[in-house]
Parts: C-alpha cells; structure tokens; sequence
C-alpha cells in the first residue's frame, strides 16, 4: 500500500514538473531556460528516432497496403464495368446507324413505288409451317398485317407474308425452293416465272423462247392481282446466266437476286399496293461501263529517202562515183 501511495506521488511529482518545464518553455521560445536541454535531446535521440521509423515505415506501409488492396480492387472492377458498358453503347450506336441506313433505303424504295409499307424487324430465322427459308418480324395483325403481303426491304423483293399473329408474322423468304413469283425484264417486258432454288441463284424461265436475252438483263415483279401475294415493279435479280432448255422452246436463266438474305434486319411489308404500276422505275441505275482504253496510235510507215541510187564505179576510196548527167538535146545551142 505504501509502495502504491509513494508511486503515485512520485508521479504526480513527475507531471507536475513537465507541465511547468513546457509551460516555460513554450512561454520563452528560442530564449527558453529549457531550449538548450531540448536540443541536447534532439541530438541524442533523434537519431534513434529515425532508425526507428525507418525499420517501422515498410512495415506500416505494408499494412495499408493490405487494408487499401480491397478498395483498390472494387474500383477496378467499377472500371472494367464501366469500360464494358461505353463499348456497349458504341456497338449499339453503330447498329442504330446501320438500321437507319436501311430504313432510309426502304424508304427510298416505297417512295419510287409508291408502295405503302410497315417497317418491321426481323427477330427469328428457322423453319416454319413445313419451310425451309423462312423469317419471323416483329409485326402482326396489330400492325395492319395480312397473310400474302409482299415483304421487301432496301435492295427488292424479300419475300412474301405466309401466316400472321397479333405481334408476330413469318415471312416466306424468295429463296425458298417452294417460292414462285411472276417476273418482268426490264426493257424488253419479257415476262416469266422465277423461283427459289435455296442457297443457289433463283431460276427464271421465260415464256418465250425467242426472246433476247443476256447476262446482266435485271427483273421486276409483274404483280398479282389486287396486289397480293405480290405487288409489280420490285425488283427481283440480275441475270447471270443463260441457258437453253433441250426439248422445249423456253430459256431458263440464273438469277442472282439483289437481297441479301444471310443479312436481313430491317424489312418492310407492303400493306397498300401502287395505284398504276412502276414499271422499271424502283430498279436502282445501272452500273456504268468501264472507262473505254484510249485508242493505240498506230506507227509511222517510214519514209522513203531522196537521196538518188549510187551508180557508176567505186572510187579510190571505195565509194560509187556518180553518173554524170546528160545534157538534154533541147538544150543544145
């Protein structure tokens, strides 16, 4: 108990000196009675001081080091999904522009025949009510739909409506093998029947075999009537080869179509046809012809030398002498 008493009074002694020690140094600043005992101790320990920290400082950097590592990997991964979300708005401003191409394209084509149109878009590819080549869009009867509809986009022809939902329709596609459509060429007004051949070029057959035809001749459609299933003036293709039928008195052609079905997106369908038909006014213009090669400058025939034959002897030095000249009679006196 006494030990107790006395240490605490010792303390108390202790602190009681301190306060006073730093109350006058703090009071005298630079001039303080304590300043040289201070300086003293910088000198003395400060070395130790620095020692210390210096053998700390790894240790206490390593520590928040570990604290900070879960901070650190938060905000990366706040980075990365912030990174994935720019690149996904840049991949869907760059299909928003893809689409308004197309959509624009569409309706250069509804405006040139005079086709009243639905835009829509397409939202499944597969079979379908026993076809092959089919395509769902994302409009039905809500829309003013009906089933044998033509379908087209910004290129032709891309099929025709087969069944019809509230929300949905499928789309026979033009290259299906079970696909016929009337045709015209373009030009003559040759008509015939063309049809889908799968992943091969569609096939036309002209009426008549005597027609003149050739590889780069393109096609419309001829319309039905009422406008349905198809409405005229779409264009279809472009002829790519022509052969003749042994037996028969037709011509069957390969017809490369215009639309490119491994790519479809936006479609429209025709829900009101043209009031007279457009004959060959959708048809985009012809490619024109290569620039001709400018024509060869054919060479110079050489000409022939004035100088009179050589006749007569060789000289000393081994040339021909020439043949003295014979005065004219006429000229005599």
């Amino acid at each position: 108990m006494r030990d107790s008493r006395r240490s605490r009074m010792v303390l108390v002694l202790l602190l009681a000196i301190s306060f006073a020690l730093i109350t006058v140094d703090i009071r005298g600043g630079r001039n303080s009675p304590v300043s040289h005992v201070r300086d003293w101790a910088s000198a003395v320990f400060g070395p130790a001081e620095r020692g210390t920290a210096n053998a700390v400082d790894p240790i206490a950097d390593a520590i928040d080091a570990v604290r900070d590592a879960g901070s650190h990997e938060d905000e990366k991964k706040k980075l990365e999904e912030e990174n994935a979300k720019l690149r996904q708005q840049l991949e869907n401003i760059a299909l928003d522009r893809a689409r308004v191409a197309e959509v624009d394209k569409l309706l250069k084509v509804a405006s040139a025949g005079q086709y009243r149109v639905k835009p829509a878009r397409v939202v499944a590819v597969g079979p379908a009510q026993g076809f092959s080549w089919t395509v769902t869009i994302d409009a039905g009867t809500g829309d003013g739909i009906k089933a044998d509809m033509t379908v087209i986009n910004g290129d032709g022809l891309v099929g025709r409506v087969t069944s019809v939902g509230p929300m949905t329709a499928t789309v026979l596609l033009a290259t299906d093998p079970g696909f016929s459509v009337g045709s015209r060429m373009a030009g003559s007004q040759e008509i015939g029947i063309t049809t889908g051949q799968g992943d091969r070029p569609m096939r036309l057959q002209l009426l008549n075999g005597q027609a003149p035809v050739k590889t780069g001749d393109r096609l419309v459609t001829f319309g039905s009537q009422g406008g349905r299933p198809f409405v005229p003036g779409v264009p279809v293709g472009e002829v790519t080869e022509v052969r003749s039928t042994p037996g028969t008195l037709t011509k069957t052609l390969e017809v490369r179509p215009f639309v490119k079905f491994t790519s479809l997106d936006t479609v429209g369908v025709v829900i009101e046809p043209p009031r007279t038909d457009p004959r060959d006014a959708v048809l985009p213009a012809p490619p024109a012809p290569p620039p001709a090669a400018p024509p060869v400058a054919p060479a110079a025939a050489p000409q022939p030398s004035t100088t009179p034959p050589a006749t007569g002897k060789p000289s000393a030095n081994g040339r021909p002498t020439k043949k003295p000249v014979t005065p004219n009679a006429a000229g005599r006196d």
